[in-house]
């Protein structure tokens, strides 16, 4: 099988020649570029390579075509035009992150050293706006600077907090006519596509650090107790929000057609560690509708399985996920409770595609040894990859200091799984 052929036996729960591998094509399945560079290093030999920030907030690096190749990764994605600062990935300008590895970030992105120690960044790169994120000192990624207005509950209005949504405009037309040209030089390689404006309460998203002087509920506290105290509020939200991301993913649909196979529809969390921090009547009350919705028109007007992502333990909330319409679950915690992943694939692998699970990144394999890491991949994939129905990735975006060894040992136990 290609890459396409591989990711689409995956998803249609057809067991593949190999299990299908994502890193790098999306913001929840990257690699931090300090990991990216460690790698090139060593699969390359690019010693002198600056690898590209493709995602700031995170620091993400570019998996390019090269690395990819070289370590056997069989999806591309289609990233929306801006990143979390505004910003778009071009002008590229060197960069120097605080364990020393040298990459390129956007032009776009202008950083600031800040008064309490590391680096500030400012939203669309307006050094005359209030920054919206921080590096900490020695940090390798950043925080969102929360830049809540006062609430002034007998004036809220949901349009501020609706400020950032819409139809495309001609630049966010232009740029997916771009992606969709740029497709037919990768037509072997499996395709995930990121819908805009359909992650309903992401709380990544809620500080809006595109944003030079966001309104509404911008604190991330205040958020949470909205989806209690304010719900009539964030309803009205969400069904404005949801009527501008039916119609951008119908575009979107038109644009790309069958080339894409899989959409990344939100990236909401509903689980800690210990078990979900939003029952299934609220979910089913405040969520599920405008999922449905979503995944309706998808399943409607094309092949694509919809993505749901959500860190944390959400076992008891899978049901409602599967009855929103939701095709594949991301990031698949197993080290959260409830979340086992022989259960997990016995009880809901006929009706989801687990996408991520290959390894424990909260433990083995940031403090593991190699060993442990083979070990782990190995089980998780003879369990999830059994009858189809796995794209292998970590739990999550895989950390700058992730040891070089660890990465290797899990890229040689993907590689092994398909000769045994």
């Amino acid at each position: 099988m290609n890459s396409r052929e591989r990711l689409q036996s995956a998803l249609d729960h057809r067991a593949p020649d190999r299990v299908p591998v994502d890193f790098g094509a999306t913001a929840i399945t990257g690699i931090h570029v300090s990991a990216v560079h460690r790698l090139r290093q060593r699969v390359l030999g690019d010693k002198d390579y600056r690898v590209r920030v493709i995602e700031p907030y995170q620091m993400l690096g570019e998996v390019d075509a090269q690395l990819r190749a070289a370590l056997g990764i069989d999806v591309i994605g289609i990233p929306p035009r801006r990143s979390m600062f505004g910003t778009e990935n071009r002008d590229w300008k060197p960069f120097t992150l605080f364990d020393g590895t040298e990459c390129l970030i956007p032009g776009g992105l202008n950083l600031t050293p800040a008064p309490q120690g590391g680096w500030l960044a400012y939203p669309e790169g307006d050094l005359d706006a209030p920054p919206s994120g921080h590096m900490p000192d020695g940090g390798f990624f950043f925080d969102a600077i929360i830049r809540q207005p006062p609430i002034d509950d007998a004036h809220l209005n949901p349009q501020d907090n609706l400020e950032e949504f819409g139809l495309f405009n001609e630049a966010d037309l232009a740029y997916y006519r771009q992606q969709a040209e740029a497709l037919t030089a990768s037509k072997n390689l499996g395709v995930i596509l990121v819908v805009p404006g359909a992650a309903f309460g992401d709380i990544a998203l809620v500080p809006g650090p595109w944003m030079k002087h966001p309104k509404g509920i911008r604190d991330l506290t205040e958020w949470y107790i909205s989806t209690k105290t304010r719900r009539d509020y964030l309803y009205t939200v969400f069904e404005k929000q949801c009527e501008f991301a039916l119609r951008n993913a119908k575009t979107l649909i038109d644009l790309f057609g069958d080339r894409v196979q899989a959409a990344v529809m939100t990236g909401t969390d509903f689980g800690t560690q210990r078990g979900p921090f939003i029952s299934a009547a609220a979910y089913r009350d405040l969520y599920q509708p405008f999922h449905r919705r979503m995944n309706d028109l998808i399943h409607r007007h094309s092949r694509w399985k919809t993505f749901i992502h959500s860190c944390g333990s959400v076992y008891a909330l899978i049901p409602h996920f599967i009855e929103a319409g939701f095709d594949i679950l991301n990031p698949v915690q197993c080290s959260a409770t409830d979340m086992n992943a022989e259960r997990l694939k016995r009880e809901f692998g006929k009706h989801l595609v687990f996408w991520g699970g290959g390894v424990d990144t909260q433990k083995t394999l940031a403090f593991g040894k190699p060993a442990d890491v083979y070990r782990e991949v190995r089980e998780r994939i003879a369990i999830f990859n059994r009858d189809g129905g796995f794209v292998y990735n970590a739990i999550h975006n895989l950390q700058g200091n992730t040891p070089i060894a660890n990465l290797e040992a899990m890229f040689k136990a993907v590689h092994d799984s398909a000769q045994s």
